[in-house]
């Protein structure tokens, strides 16, 4: 299974709840690994609800054109398409000025925002600061993507002369986590964030990573710190929890016999466990996170963001 089937069947056995998500998703909510959404009611903190089976194409997928008329003014247009003339200036350099002429086309978006040029490797999360949005709502807006297009449509931003229609690369911080979580790097096969899981009809945020990995494989500490927890949770099975300077913390779950206890200082590729053996026809795998501490308590973050080792290439 490598999906995020994988992840609901080892987080159900670990509560002995298996086939019950919904009492599965109340404790995930607080503790970790996924918040599983369905296409089409619930919604959760930081969600929004879905009006379909499936996602919506993106909205640069469903520009309309609108030929003008003769007497048509731009705020005219705007109105017909219950939109702000500043939107239609936005997607149309043309009329940037403010003024239409009679047989010019223009690209009408189906609600406001404004048309934005992505640098590789942003994530929703840093677009969304960028803009003052919510990474959710970019990624349904813009096709329920996992990676980030190089053009997408940020609803809600009006366009004004000089507004900035790129997102600049993201300032790359000095962070404490310099190492990896496995002996070698691996493959994710299951990304951190919201990502559609079509079989189920649910939009899924994933509060980690699971990368493949062989049984009996050492997870290793990708940071000094030191061990805040090391033992065996309900929904992680044995874990590890290591905090590090600058208000991070990271998490390595699914884990065999454990090789740190609380309190012990760890430094940067000190073996913290191993990887513990498949059940049935599971594959072998690490769940790792990064959280942050905050006023809201440990918030789970894009590893990627913090773990340079960890960024795709």
């Amino acid at each position: 299974m490598v999906s995020y089937d994988l992840l609901k069947h080892w987080a159900t056995r670990r509560l002995g709840a298996a086939n019950q998500l919904g009492q599965l998703k109340g404790f995930i909510v607080l503790v970790g690994l996924a918040i599983a959404l369905p296409l089409g009611g619930i919604t959760a903190p930081g969600a929004i609800a879905q009006t379909g089976s499936t996602c919506s194409p993106p909205a640069l997928a469903r520009l309309t054109r609108h030929r003008v008329a003769q007497g048509e003014t731009l705020a005219a247009i705007a109105q017909r398409y219950s939109l702000l003339p500043a939107t239609i200036m936005g997607l149309n350099p043309i009329v940037q000025g403010g003024a239409v002429s009679p047989g010019q086309e223009l690209l009408i978006p189906p609600f406001n925002g404004i048309r934005v040029s992505v640098p590789p490797g942003k994530t929703w999360q840093q677009v969304a600061q960028t803009y003052n949005s919510r990474p959710d709502v970019l990624f349904e807006v813009n096709g329920c993507v996992s990676t980030v297009p190089a053009t997408i449509f940020v609803p809600g931003v009006n366009w004004f002369p000089g507004v900035s229609t790129t997102a600049a690369p993201a300032a790359t911080p000095t962070t404490p986590l310099q190492g990896y979580p496995l002996p070698q790097r691996s493959q994710v096969i299951v990304n951190y964030g919201w990502q559609p899981d079509p079989a189920q009809g649910k939009l899924v945020f994933n509060t980690g990573v699971a990368l493949a990995s062989s049984a009996s494989t050492p997870a290793l500490a990708v940071g000094a710190g030191t061990v805040a927890f090391a033992g065996t949770d309900a929904t992680y099975g044995n874990l590890v929890v290591v905090n590090h300077a600058q208000g991070l913390q990271t998490r390595y779950a699914n884990l065999a016999a454990l090789n740190v206890r609380a309190g012990q200082a760890v430094r940067q590729g000190d073996r913290l466990g191993a990887i513990a053996a498949p059940e049935g026809d599971d594959d072998a795998f690490l769940f790792f996170e990064v959280r942050l501490n905050s006023t809201a308590g440990w918030v789970a973050q894009d590893p990627q963001d913090y773990v340079p080792a960890m960024v795709l290439r």
